[in-house]
């Protein structure tokens, strides 16, 4: 559930903070439609905030935050500072999900310009890649890149450490075992290789400039002050 919780808030930021309800919109966008989990658990955490500190008075989106942190932390990950004050999204979009997400069909320019799009740059994007040291895939996300890519070992496992929030995954690309098409973009001859290789065997560059990229990443236009809302129930506007 902890790459759940931490797949949700890595969304919700690249959509403006659209995608913690439970609105048609972005829900079945390209790489949400049948993944996207956790949405109990975040209602769980909003009845016992709402019960110490009020309703309406923190947010379902710092809520996310707050869980993504900690939950990288509990699978064994770096912690950092969460600037909360964000409110929660009126609206849902599934034309600007599909437009704003990253895809793991995507190659290294496309990853970069969509990264750039939320403010991030290509540090950001290979530390915060790093993400996908927790969870699985879909096989329709990776089923193409088997049987149709020649930069992939042909032989390799999924990550063993899948619940472990570790530095395998860019061990696994050094490898040519990246599981989807934008994880080996970051290994393939190009820009990033060398960040790659660092984070394989830098175990403290890699959670330190992962900790720095979610707080940067947080700063994607999120709704403050007169914007947006609190919302009583995380599932749908007020």
């Amino acid at each position: 559930m902890g790459a759940s919780l931490l797949r949700l808030h890595f969304h919700d930021c690249f959509v403006n903070f659209f995608l913690i309800a439970h609105q048609h919109g972005e829900k079945t966008a390209f790489g949400n439609n049948n993944s996207l989990r956790g949405f109990e658990v975040v209602d769980r955490i909003k009845s016992e905030v709402d019960k110490v500190c009020g309703a309406q008075v923190v947010s379902c989106a710092d809520i996310l935050a707050v869980a993504a942190r900690d939950s990288v932390v509990q699978l064994g990950g770096q912690t950092w500072k969460v600037e909360l004050g964000r409110r929660d999204s009126t609206t849902a979009s599934r034309t600007d999900a599909n437009n704003a997400l990253p895809a793991p069909f995507m190659d290294l320019p496309a990853l970069k310009t969509s990264f750039q799009n939320a403010g991030l740059d290509e540090t950001d994007l290979v530390a915060l890649s790093g993400g996908h040291a927790i969870g699985f895939s879909q096989c329709n996300n990776f089923k193409n890149r088997i049987y149709n890519e020649s930069n992939i070992d042909p032989l390799a496992p999924f990550d063993p450490t899948a619940v472990k929030f570790d530095t395998l995954y860019f061990k696994n690309l050094v490898k040519r075992r990246g599981l989807l098409h934008s994880d080996q973009a970051l290994f393939n001859g190009v820009s990033t290789d060398a960040l790659v290789k660092k984070y394989s065997t830098h175990t403290g560059a890699f959670a330190d400039d992962f900790g720095k990229s979610m707080i940067k990443m947080g700063r994607n236009k999120p709704l403050e002050g007169n914007s947006g809302q609190i919302r009583v129930n995380c599932r749908r506007i007020n």
